[in-house]
């Protein structure tokens, strides 16, 4: 198998392929990101060319359409010899318009594509408790779906593509506007100086407990910002969400107001920190100083 893109979240998946005995060709567009791979038994590829000739399927885990298609070399001569009798894992999150077609080049160059976004952040990824959203022909599917295992404790199979990117971005619909409320509620419990420790410990005593908050609360009570999911990808998603959402005539208000949150952290200069960095936004806007 061959997985390209060792991000924040692609290393640790393909770590926990390699760990679980599968043969794996990895390549990243930075190679030190290898390294932890090459140590767990992967081989490691000089280009992604390298991957397509040694592997008939190929997991892409990479930040957006532009680094997808350099990697396959779409549009592009080597994109008929990159993807033809293999199938292409694309388990980033695209806008579903750009999945679509690039499902219909993949088989009209006698490739397969899955489409395979999963749910989770850094944590959950380096645990294997990933959860995938699946969408395809289904002989396909059914031949990817056993090879996500050791990344993926679910795994849901969502009908035609791109179900499965559309079913990705409600799900993170949801956890945006969550944090967002989270940390929004911390920021007032905060500023009418409350004991914060122990507006957790309530938090965490009552029915909105969740695993996200156990994860996202006390990040925010030490100030901690280190990534596990970060505010740029979030307005990158976010901004999935509001295009499909508008090209569908649907509402969506608080990922509206979500959206101008995070635009304004990212602005503030912590778009390479956590989600939970919008709490500078919210701080900004109490102080009177939003970008």
């Amino acid at each position: 198998m061959g997985f390209i893109g060792l991000g924040v979240m692609g290393q640790p998946m393909a770590l926990n392929l390699a760990r679980a005995g599968t043969h794996l060709v990895v390549w990243n567009r930075t190679p030190a990101r290898c390294e932890p791979l090459r140590e767990a038994g992967a081989e490691v590829a000089g280009s992604p060319a390298e991957v397509f000739k040694r592997a008939r399927t190929v997991i892409l885990m990479l930040a957006d359409g532009a680094a997808i298609d350099s990697a396959l070399g779409r549009g592009t001569p080597d994109f008929g010899a990159n993807v033809a009798g293999r199938t292409i894992v694309h388990m980033g999150t695209t806008s579903p318009g750009y999945s679509r077609g690039l499902e219909a080049d993949v088989r009209t160059a006698g490739g397969g594509y899955v489409e395979a976004p999963v749910s989770g952040s850094r944590k959950p990824a380096e645990a294997g408790r990933l959860v995938a959203m699946l969408a395809g022909e289904r002989a396909a599917v059914e031949a990817v779906r056993p090879l996500l295992r050791p990344m993926c404790h679910e795994a849901f199979t969502c009908g035609p593509v791109p179900s499965a990117l559309l079913m990705k971005l409600s799900v993170n619909l949801f956890l945006i506007t969550m944090v967002t409320g989270l940390t929004e509620a911390f920021h007032f419990a905060d500023r009418h100086g409350l004991d914060r420790a122990q507006f957790l410990e309530v938090l965490d005593a009552g029915p909105m407990a969740s695993g996200v908050s156990r994860m996202k609360a006390p990040k925010l009570l030490a100030r901690d910002f280190a990534v596990q999911a970060a505010a740029r990808d979030v307005l990158m998603n976010n901004q999935l969400i509001a295009d499909a959402a508008r090209a569908s005539g649907i509402a969506s208000p608080l990922l509206d107001v979500c959206h101008a949150l995070f635009g304004e952290a990212v602005a503030l200069g912590h778009g390479q920190a956590d989600m939970v960095a919008v709490l500078h936004a919210l701080e900004a806007r109490t102080a009177g100083q939003a970008p």
